[in-house]
């Protein structure tokens, strides 16, 4: 049914389009990398904050409050430009073992803001001008490099088709991990 419904979109006007596009994708996908690396690089100085292996002297809740509305807007311009990039071509990114692992690490960076922000954030008063915060605030901003580093290097090895379906025979797993649909021989 998913697969069904992402044969169909790639096929509509808009996305192919977009996909033959000789300006609008060369600008959409350097739009994508250059707020990958706005939101990325204002994230990791927060998470190094986080961590206490930088700007000690800062109180935390300065720092984030300074960083987060540029935190926030790459945020929004990576997701929307992703989704046009996905947009563009949705069979091959579906079917691609490094797109999968890529929004796997999404989902856990994910749910490591939300445990972030919806607990440890709400004691801030308690830490907030310690040059080292508490254990629970240092591995959240590790989890959170971690898994930024990680999304940004299985996002670029989307482009490479080691993986691709159309290349067989793969391996069993690819083929599942892929969800590739192989023709009955």
């Amino acid at each position: 049914m998913i697969r069904s419904f992402l044969e169909w979109l790639g096929t509509t006007p808009w996305s192919v389009g977009l996909l033959e596009s000789l300006w609008v994708w060369p600008l959409l996908e350097s739009t994508h990398v250059l707020s990958i690396t706005l939101f990325v690089g204002t994230a990791m100085m927060m998470d190094l904050r986080l961590m206490g292996a930088t700007f000690g002297g800062v109180r935390a809740s300065d720092f984030t409050s300074r960083l987060l509305p540029w935190t926030r807007g790459g945020f929004v311009v990576m997701v929307v430009t992703g989704l046009l990039v996905f947009y563009s071509n949705p069979v091959r990114y579906y079917n691609n073992v490094f797109f999968r692992v890529k929004i796997l690490l999404m989902v856990i960076a994910g749910l490591n803001v939300w445990l972030f922000h919806s607990g440890i954030h709400k004691r801030i008063a308690e830490w907030d001008h310690e040059a080292s915060p508490p254990r629970a605030v240092r591995l959240a901003g590790a989890v959170s490099i971690v898994a930024w580093m990680l999304i940004v290097i299985s996002g670029r090895l989307i482009a490479y088709n080691w993986f691709d379906c159309e290349l067989q025979p793969q391996p069993g797993w690819v083929n599942w991990a892929s969800g590739c649909v192989l023709a009955a021989e």
